[in-house]
């Protein structure tokens, strides 16, 4: 099995636009704070470590600090409009220089109306980029959302929409792990194991981590 590094398709692993707030944070000595907000793919599903800790760890040291802190407010099985919700408290109330928001899967899982989720995430889009730096993450790649494959990619593309409206970036979590399935590595190897054929497994989810934070350090590149 490879590293999941491979970048034919460089727009699958780099941002549209800049990071200024983070960019702005690194040149200070102040602790950063980085919220990452969605649902079980943030909150983490045992035994497998969610990416939060790990974008951490990876983060400090590939931008040579410390005292960066991604702090998890995922919830499993919430999508953006329950989301909205919660932006106060968890996310503005913690002034972080950098908002990473996993949206969408749960619209596919469970069938809700996709437009209303749509509208939700273009509405906290906005609301995030008026404070901080906004990365939205897409779905995951697995069977489940494979089984439903033509909704699972109106969503990705509705996710994408909504970012260029409120000029945001997108880490495109679904085109990623697709690459590695056309890369010859069964879809089943990514997933947990668990019946529902849902969640991301421990490979993959470091897979994930490792490949955000390239985006996130090459997005500051040269500004640090």
């Amino acid at each position: 099995m490879n590293d999941g590094s491979r970048t034919d398709d460089p727009d699958v692993g780099n941002f549209t636009y800049k990071l200024p707030y983070l960019t702005a944070a690194l040149q200070r000595p102040d602790k950063i704070k980085i919220v990452a907000i969605g649902s079980s793919s943030t909150a983490g599903v045992a035994p497998v470590a969610p990416y939060p800790p790990r974008l951490e760890m990876l983060l400090r040291q590939k931008l040579g600090r410390y005292r960066i802190d991604v702090v998890n407010r995922g919830i499993s099985g919430e999508e953006a409009p329950k989301e909205l919700e919660r932006f106060q408290s968890d996310v503005f109330d913690e002034a972080p220089a950098l908002v990473i928001w996993q949206v969408g899967t749960n619209a596919i899982f469970h069938d809700m109306d996709r437009r209303e989720v749509a509208r939700a995430i273009e509405s906290g889009s906005r609301q995030l980029a008026h404070s901080a730096d906004v990365i939205l993450m897409d779905l995951q790649y697995t069977k489940a959302m494979t089984d439903k494959l033509q909704a699972s990619k109106e969503m990705v593309a509705f996710i994408a929409a909504a970012a260029e409206i409120a000029k945001v970036n997108v880490f495109q979590r679904f085109a990623l792990m697709q690459r590695w399935v056309d890369d010859q590595i069964p879809i089943s190897a990514l997933e947990d194991g668990a019946d529902n054929h849902l969640h991301v497994g421990e490979w993959a989810t470091g897979c994930v981590a490792e490949a955000l934070s390239d985006a996130i350090a090459r997005a500051v590149k040269g500004t640090t």
